[in-house]
């Protein structure tokens, strides 16, 4: 099954060094013209350059994604230039955050627009786009292992990511008389692979550098305070040793938004190494103990450092 997406349009929203910008790499070694945004416009620009650098064309859409002025504005932008827009991914998010008893409600209202004006915005002005226009068109919106089941210390994060699920049944509903596909991707706690990240942070992700608090922040000390998580050594956590790195996810999502899916609508895509799918009491094998995945087909070719994950 050879995978094209050439000729397509795609915008990439939350194109920052990890998953967003694994995203949209993807898309782009598959041929199409991917549109990078970002509230920071420095991630943006770090994202095209990093497709430019690959052999793909890319342009940055900086802009805040709960901002409608800003959003149709750089859709107009990207149709101006490209003429049509054919995929769009809605991955800005913000991660982290605290648990119920810690976090601000400044906090707590920011995530939750990021997430929900995000991609309704997004989806609503593309997607209008797309039918007026009569493009069958694949809108993917990502979501997270914390939007479908629950984690200590991020309530903001589970709240959202758990309204992206539905979003995506029902958005699906809405657009599905126009040929407009929309599903979700569930990614969990994948292994950065960006060249860039890994010289910045070092290798690995939070399965090999477990943190104390999670991807939450610290909790209060009042003294009437209980531990919510185990802080002792934990057991194998994914069945297949591995629950993959941004490229996986970005081979995911290209196929999501080819054509030979399509008739997939209001669903979720899973690739994580059966992390999710796995009961509570199963404690899988050590990760040194178990076959493995099949040999990566990476994507960023000029990177030296991911060629071994």
């Amino acid at each position: 099954m050879e995978i094209s997406l050439e000729g397509r349009v795609a915008i990439v929203t939350g194109a920052g060094p990890n998953i967003g910008s694994g995203i949209a790499l993807a898309l782009a070694r598959y041929g199409a013209t991917v549109a990078c945004n970002d509230v920071d416009a420095d991630a943006a620009k770090a994202c095209v350059e990093r497709i430019e650098r690959n052999g793909g064309t890319a342009l940055a859409i900086p802009g805040d994604v709960t901002d409608e002025q800003q959003v149709t504005g750089y859709i107009d932008t990207v149709v101006e230039k490209f003429g049509h827009i054919d995929i769009l991914v809605n991955n800005a998010a913000l991660l982290g955050g605290r648990g119920v008893l810690d976090e601000s409600t400044d906090f707590f209202r920011r995530a939750i627009e990021v997430a929900g004006l995000g991609n309704f915005l997004n989806t609503k002005h593309v997607g209008r786009h797309m039918a007026a226009n009569g493009i069958r068109g694949s809108i993917v919106a990502i979501s997270s292992s914390n939007g479908w089941s629950g984690t200590a210390g991020v309530i903001a994060y589970a709240f959202h990511k758990g309204g992206v699920n539905n979003f995506v049944r029902a958005a699906a509903m809405d657009l599905a008389p126009y040929g407009i596909r929309v599903n979700g991707f569930t990614p969990t706690a994948p292994t950065p692979d960006n060249p860039a990240l890994i010289a910045e942070r070092g290798p690995g992700g939070v399965l090999e550098r477990p943190r104390a608090n999670g991807i939450g922040g610290e909790t209060g000390d009042e003294p009437w305070r209980r531990p919510s998580r185990w802080a002792g050594e934990r057991a194998p956590l994914v069945p297949m040793g591995s629950t993959g790195t941004p490229t996986d996810i970005g081979h995911a999502v290209a196929w999501l938004c080819s054509d030979y899916a399509r008739l997939i609508t209001g669903c979720d895509l899973v690739v994580d190494g059966g992390a999710r799918a796995k009961n509570f009491a199963y404690a899988p094998a050590a990760p040194a103990d178990v076959a493995g995945p099949a040999p990566l087909f990476p994507l960023d070719i000029t990177g030296e450092l991911d060629r071994d994950l």
